[in-house]
């Protein structure tokens, strides 16, 4: 079994044009890594900085920062789809129903944004937030990219408007989140889109020039019939477009209102956004993979939750 090891290394090392002798010898030197050093965990906790001195201001930055770091899980579990050539409907069904796990896990976790900060301090904390808003969310932004086709992510008033063969430029200026930030009868951005464009409307253009054939709804389309019509990946494909935009979208919206509309009074995000039409599904209907759900189904999307 030593030698097999020992032999199985040579190989790979042989391979990059590398010594193993030399390898084993920087073994020698070095030293065991500890629990600390792998996680960072020094790092990881030295980043939170608030803007405030409102205790639950930091439940606030580290519950973003855990999203953050599950966005990027989901985004390597589409790569791999993505990367896949000839992917089978086993593989396809294991890595998306791993997504809806990580789903799953962000929609429960809501209950700490919902039920876990002081009203009162997340209403006078917020306002030193002004203008950064949740939709700069640069990762969730490349999932909604690499899971669907463009036309899907097209704000519902000008779905129907916008052909398919559009450039990318005008699509980009039509995606559903544009409304957050956008006046479309003047065309004005508001300061939050503006600065966020800024910094990732490039990155986003090079990011879809691989998922806009790429995207798990593309690479479900391309698949051979008998593999299209295998019910666990059906199954997996719903389950995901319905987990992230309903249920996840749901438990956002329901937190946001838990603390923006107080006594009836709908108070702005800090982005400026009129949230509620934004955020709630019944109004944009985003669904990732359209033909996978039925007539009525995409008729009543978002209101029977």
């Amino acid at each position: 079994m030593e030698k097999e090891t020992t032999k199985q290394l040579k190989e790979k090392f042989q391979k990059i044009g590398q010594d193993l002798e030399v390898h084993l010898e920087g073994l020698l030197h070095s030293k065991p890594i500890n629990y600390w050093e792998y996680i960072h965990t020094d790092t990881l906790l030295n980043l939170q900085l608030p803007r405030t001195s409102f205790p639950d201001e930091m439940v606030f930055i580290m519950y973003h920062q855990i999203n953050e770091l599950l966005f990027k899980m989901i985004l390597g579990e589409i790569e791999q789809v993505a990367k896949t050539e000839n992917v089978e409907a086993s593989l396809f069904s294991s890595k998306l129903m791993r997504i809806s796990r990580y789903f799953d896990m962000l929609t429960s976790s809501f209950s700490i944004m919902k039920d876990g900060m002081d009203v009162y301090q997340y209403n006078k904390f917020r306002t030193a937030l002004t203008p950064a808003s949740g939709f700069q969310s640069a990762q969730y932004r490349k999932i909604e990219f690499a899971s669907t086709e463009l036309i899907n992510l097209i704000d519902k008033r000008f779905r129907d408007t916008i052909d398919r063969n559009s450039s990318y430029e005008n699509a980009f200026e039509h995606l559903y989140w544009q409304a957050a930030g956008k006046d479309y009868k003047t065309g004005k951005k508001n300061y939050t889109l503006t600065v966020f464009e800024e910094k990732y409307k490039e990155e986003f253009i090079r990011f879809t020039q691989f998922y806009n054939t790429h995207n798990l709804w593309t690479k479900f389309k391309a698949l051979p019939q008998a593999e299209k019509e295998n019910k666990a990946l059906i199954k997996a494909m719903r389950h995901y477009d319905y987990t992230v935009n309903i249920k996840w979208v749901m438990a956002h919206y329901n937190t946001a209102n838990h603390y923006l509309n107080i006594g009836g009074k709908t108070t702005e995000a800090t982005g400026g956004s009129e949230w509620v039409k934004y955020m709630h599904p019944k109004y944009q209907r985003r669904i990732f993979f359209p033909d996978l759900w039925t007539k009525k189904e995409l008729e009543n999307w978002g209101t029977e939750v």
